[in-house]
C-alpha cells in the first residue's frame, strides 16, 4: 500500500489509543485496527524473502513453524503450542531437467533443446541417469484418445495437452482430470508422463500426481507450455520424438510435522471455540506468498487484534484458536492430524474458517454445504458490510483445510475470493511477495476478523455439529461425493479413516 507518511501516523496513533469502550462493537474496532498500520506485511515479508518456499518435510517448513511460534508469542496470544504430526506421505524435488534428443538438428546451438520441467509431486523418480525415450502426444489423454494410440503407448513419455488457465474453474478442471490421465497413462505402460503447463511464458508450477498419500509408479513432469506445443506441432508434422527426462525427487512416509496453534480464551463459553486458520506450508519453486504466506500472516494479524483485545479486558464468548497447517499441499494432512488428535473434542468446535486464494477480495464464504450456517455468518459479517457485498454458497469441495472439518460434521466456512490475481502464480516460480496485493490483504484481514470473532461472539452457536448420517447426506447433495471418490478419500470416509466415524451414526 502507499500511504502518505503523516496520514499514517496519524492512523496508528488512532488505532493505538482508541482503546475499545462499551459502547464499541469489539468486531468493529477489531476490522478498525487491522486496516491501520500494523506487523502484517513485514510478517509476510519475512515469511517469503528470508525463509521461502516451505513443503511439508522440509528444513524451511520447520524454520517457519518456529518463526510461526515466535510471531504468536510476540502478538501476546495464550495456549501457544506447536501440534506435531507424522505426515502420511511428503515429496520434496531432487534434480530436474529434459532434453529434445530427436529430432535434432546440426546446426542447433548450445542449450535451444533443453525443455525447462518440474516434477509431479508424488510421482516415481527417473533412474538417476534419466530417463530417455520417444513422445507420444496424446491430445487431451482421455479414453477415446488412449483407444486409437492402442500399443504405441507402451514405453513412450506420453505428452498431455491442457488448456491455459483463466479462472478457477480451469484450475478445478486440471485437478479432476488429472487422476483419469494419469491411470490411462500406467495401465497402457506408458514410460512417463509429460503434462503441458496451464501457464504461457515457460511458466512451472507444482501439479500433485495424487491427493490421497499413494505415490503415482511413473515419472511425471509439468513441462513448459512453449516447449510442449513445440513437441505437438514436431509430432503433427510427423517427426519422431525422443527426450531425455531427468526428475529425482524423494518421497517418505510418516514424516515428522508440527501444526502451529495459538489461542485467546472465550469469557463465558471457554471450552466451545471457533477456529481461523491458514496453511503454512508451499510448494517449493515460488516463495509461497499467495499460496499461502500471505493468509498465514493474515491469521496471524486478526491474532494479534484479539489478543490486544483480550489484554484491554475484551474477550468473545466461545475461544478463538488460531491455526497455521502444515502438510496442506501434500494432502491436507496438518487438518486431518488435527481431526485426529482431538476428535473427542469436535462437539467443541462451534466452526472453522479458512483463507487460502491468496489475496483476491473476499466476495463471502463458502459453507460446505451447509444453508443452515447462512443466517450465523451473515450475522458476524454485519460490521463489514461496507467491505461487501458478501453472497455466501453452500458448494462443497476438496481442495483446502476444510474437507476433515466437514467430513467430521464440524460447520466450515472458506473465504470466497477473486481468483484472477491468484491463478497466474499459483504453486508457480513467480508465487513471490510482490504478487501480494498489500491493500486487499489488510482489507481480507479486517473481514476475517469481523467473521472470526462475530461467530465467536454469537449467543447460540453459529451451526451444530451434523451426525455422521447427515455427513452421509451431505456429500451426497452437494456432489462432494464425486471429488472424494476421484481423490482416493471415498474409501477411508466409507472405513471410518477419515471423516466422522461409522459407529456415531445414530449417536445424536
Amino acid at each position: 500500500m502507499k500511504h502518505q507518511r503523516g496520514a499514517s501516523l496519524l492512523v496508528a496513533v488512532f488505532a493505538g489509543s482508541n482503546l475499545a469502550t462499551a459502547a464499541d462493537d469489539p468486531a468493529s474496532v477489531l476490522m478498525r485496527r487491522a486496516l491501520a498500520p500494523t506487523p502484517i506485511l513485514e510478517d509476510l515479508r519475512q515469511l517469503t524473502d528470508t525463509i521461502g518456499g516451505r513443503p511439508t518435510g522440509s528444513a524451511a517448513v520447520d524454520r517457519a513453524v518456529d518463526w510461526g511460534l515466535a510471531r504468536f508469542r510476540e502478538a501476546g496470544l495464550e495456549n501457544v503450542h506447536a501440534e506435531p504430526y507424522a505426515a502420511p506421505r511428503t515429496w520434496l524435488a531432487g534434480a530436474e531437467s529434459a532434453e529434445v534428443l530427436a529430432p535434432r538438428a546440426d546446426w542447433a546451438t548450445p542449450g535451444s533443446e533443453r525443455l525447462r520441467i518440474a516434477a509431479l509431486p508424488f510421482s516415481a523418480p527417473t533412474p538417476a541417469a534419466g530417463l530417455e525415450a520417444e513422445v507420444l502426444d496424446v491430445g487431451e489423454g482421455d479414453a477415446q484418445a488412449f483407444a486409437a494410440a492402442g500399443a504405441r503407448v507402451a514405453g513412450r513419455l506420453v505428452l498431455f495437452h491442457t488448456t491455459p488457465m483463466r479462472g478457477l474453474e480451469d484450475l478445478f478442471t486440471e485437478y479432476m482430470e488429472t487422476p483419469g490421465r494419469l491411470a490411462r497413462a500406467r495401465e497402457a505402460r506408458a514410460a512417463g508422463v509429460l503434462w503441458m503447463s496451464t501457464h504461457p511464458g515457460r511458466l512451472l508450477y507444482r501439479h500433485n500426481a495424487t491427493l490421497d498419500g499413494s505415490l503415482y509408479p511413473l515419472p511425471a513432469a509439468v513441462v513448459e507450455r512453449e516447449g510442449a506445443l513445440r513437441l505437438a506441432r514436431l509430432a503433427a508434422a510427423g517427426e519422431t520424438l525422443r527426450v531425455r527426462l531427468l526428475a529425482g525427487g524423494r518421497s517418505d512416509v510418516g514424516t515428522p510435522a508440527r501444526n502451529v496453534v495459538a489461542e485467546v480464551k472465550g469469557r463465558e463459553k471457554p471450552d466451545e471455540v471457533v477456529i481461523l486458520g491458514a496453511h503454512l506450508d508451499s510448494w517449493d519453486l515460488g516463495r509461497g506468498a499467495l499460496d499461502n504466506g500471505c493468509n498465514a500472516a493474515l491469521v496471524i494479524d486478526v491474532a494479534r487484534q484479539a489478543a490486544g483485545l483480550a489484554h484491554e479486558g475484551i474477550r468473545p464468548r466461545r475461544t478463538l484458536r488460531f491455526v497455521l497447517y502444515t502438510g496442506e499441499e501434500a494432502g491436507l494432512w496438518g487438518s486431518f492430524a488435527e481431526v485426529r488428535q482431538h476428535r473427542a473434542g469436535l462437539d467443541q468446535v462451534k466452526a472453522q474458517v479458512v483463507f487460502d486464494i491468496g489475496t483476491g477480495k473476499t466476495t463471502g464464504f463458502s459453507l460446505g454445504g451447509r444453508a443452515d450456517l447462512q443466517g450465523a455468518v451473515e450475522a458476524a459479517l454485519a460490521p463489514a458490510s461496507a467491505r461487501g457485498p458478501f453472497t455466501q454458497t453452500t458448494d462443497a469441495f476438496i481442495g483446502t483445510d476444510n474437507y476433515d472439518y466437514l467430513v467430521e460434521g464440524v460447520p466450515t466456512l472458506v473465504a470466497n475470493q477473486d481468483g484472477r490475481p491468484y491463478l497466474p502464480d499459483y504453486h508457480a516460480e513467480s508465487d513471490t511477495f510482490d504478487k501480494v496485493d498489500q491493500e486487499q490483504l489488510k482489507a481480507n484481514t479486517a473481514v476475517a476478523a469481523v467473521v472470526a470473532w462475530g461467530l465467536a461472539d454469537l449467543p447460540a452457536a453459529p451451526a451444530p455439529r451434523q451426525s455422521r448420517a447427515e455427513v452421509e447426506a451431505l456429500v451426497q447433495a452437494t456432489g462432494l461425493v464425486e471429488q472424494m471418490r476421484l481423490f482416493g478419500l471415498w474409501e477411508p470416509f466409507v472405513r471410518g479413516e477419515r471423516g466422522r466415524a461409522p459407529a456415531e451414526r445414530g449417536a445424536e
